[in-house]
């Protein structure tokens, strides 16, 4: 499968939407619209602290998509990035989709001069686990909110 991953266009929009509604239905969660709205407007806001890319084919198929920010820590004089939300569709999963997506959060934050990418998933989704055990450390940290 070839593809690219690249900034996420005005023009992407109702594809992105598709994939954002499917990783909200995967972990069972819902969105207001206008929160989805919101959402994808600082997306393509250049002065917004949300940045997000796709994988897209060459005909234009976005094929996955990932919301990075930068913040800064008491432990680092650089900045962290929070890797937020990665999804690809069904039939891109096993293909390298999310690899290249994770890759292109890890260059831009090296160009940050980030000190680590981290992110959460739950403890049952297997299949991005095995990517992310590749990719990545498991911490022992425990995710506590309110």
């Amino acid at each position: 499968m070839t593809f690219i991953v690249r900034p996420l266009a005005a023009d992407d929009r109702e594809q992105w939407l598709g994939l954002w509604q499917g990783y909200l239905d995967f972990y069972e969660s819902d969105v207001p619209a206008s929160v989805t709205n919101l959402t994808w407007n600082r997306l393509l806001d250049p002065e917004a602290p949300i940045h997000g890319l796709c994988a897209a084919t060459t005909d234009g198929r976005i094929l996955g998509i990932v919301h990075y920010l930068f913040h800064p820590v008491t432990w680092a004089a650089g900045p962290r990035c929070y890797l937020e939300d990665l999804f690809t569709s069904a039939d891109a999963r096993g293909r390298g989709v999310g690899r290249a997506l994770i890759e292109a959060v890890y260059a831009a934050a090296d160009a940050r001069g980030a000190d680590q990418v981290y992110w959460l998933t739950q403890e049952f989704n297997a299949t991005a686990r095995r990517l992310y055990d590749q990719v990545a450390t498991a911490t022992p940290f425990i995710k506590y909110r309110r």
